[in-house]
């Protein structure tokens, strides 16, 4: 701990972990406020650590329209955060209908703060997940039945071809901590309903399946689940490097899609074998293929005994010489 005079330890713990995010940073920032306790605590650290090395920060407070008095909520949070002298925002949009509820909210929030990130011309936006989302997430994971790219959860960074850098710094600071450093800050967090809310999956494994594992299996349960993610993380970049250097050798592009070497696929091991077939056919279609799929389509070059064309979403798979051609599907 922080050997500072009163520093509250949950308070020290919070900035101790944007303090690493913000490292060697020196471009602006925006911090993902809800009002909730994990994004004040965030939000609190953020404003000491980046004023400790001159970095510009802004709340941004994304209001979905989804539920009652939402407009009043986005209000107080920017108000909690102009009263501690932090810049804030709060930023309306429609959430599309499209792949549920959790999932569309994310979508049209993230859309929005790349928005005013590229406006403002912040570096990065900071998002407040904490370990207990990380250990919600592995969990949701290993109940789909996964693999290891979906195990590895949330990244501490990730950045997208363009817009900014995503950090989460708290991915290994427990919520309590976060309840705490609002205490002691002297913070009233808002409790979201969605948060309680039985509807929700993950509400369900964070308020019944967690804590019968923790009684059933011991303490310590969330930890282990988010040292697996950092693990399968670790993991999950070797492979990626494997494959950018696999792919440059063996694949190449071929009318209205790409061919993979049929010899130079089946000479890979499994793991990485599977994980070029998905990685090429997504990167070229934007479809994510199932393990089901994946294992057909690698068939072709380990267990071909003359099978058809396998229909994929978007595309079709099939067998041509020495080659397996991955092409749009044609349209009719």
């Amino acid at each position: 701990m922080e050997h500072r005079p009163g520093l509250d330890p949950a308070v020290a713990e919070v900035r101790r972990a944007v303090r690493t995010a913000l490292d060697g940073r020196t471009g602006a920032v925006i911090v993902a406020l809800s009002g909730g306790a994990d994004s004040l605590a965030l939000l609190a650290a953020t404003a000491f650590e980046a004023g400790r090395v001159g970095i510009r920060v802004e709340a941004v407070v994304v209001d979905h329209g989804l539920q009652r008095g939402s407009d009043a909520v986005a209000a107080r949070a920017v108000e909690t955060a102009r009263g501690r002298g932090i810049d804030a925002r709060v930023v309306t949009v429609e959430v599309a209908v499209k792949d549920g509820p959790e999932a569309d909210a994310r979508a049209a929030r993230y859309a929005a703060l790349a928005r005013v990130a590229s406006e403002t011309g912040a570096d990065a936006v900071l998002l407040g997940h904490t370990l207990d989302d990380q250990a919600e997430t592995v969990l949701l994971g290993l109940a789909r039945g996964s693999g290891a790219t979906s195990l590895a959860g949330m990244p501490t960074e990730r950045r997208d071809a363009t817009g900014p850098a995503w950090l989460r710094p708290m991915l290994a600071v427990r919520r309590s901590t976060t309840v705490a450093a609002c205490a002691a800050e002297g913070f009233e967090p808002w409790s979201d309903p969605h948060n309680v809310d039985p509807a929700f999956t993950r509400v369900r494994v964070r308020e019944r399946v967690l804590p019968v594992l923790e009684a059933e299996l011991g303490p310590g349960v969330a930890e282990a689940l988010a040292r697996t993610a950092e693990q399968l993380r670790e993991d999950a970049a070797a492979f990626q490097d494997m494959i950018d250097e696999t792919i440059e050798d063996i694949v190449e592009h071929a009318e209205a899609g790409i061919s993979i070497s049929v010899a130079a696929l089946a000479a890979n091991p499994a793991a990485l074998r599977n994980r070029i077939v998905r990685y090429v056919v997504e990167s070229e279609f934007g479809v994510s293929l199932t393990r089901a799929q994946t294992l057909e389509v690698a068939r072709l070059a380990v267990d071909w005994r003359g099978q058809g064309p396998i229909d994929l979403p978007s595309c079709v798979a099939r067998r041509v010489g020495n080659r397996i051609e991955i092409v749009a599907r044609e349209r009719g």
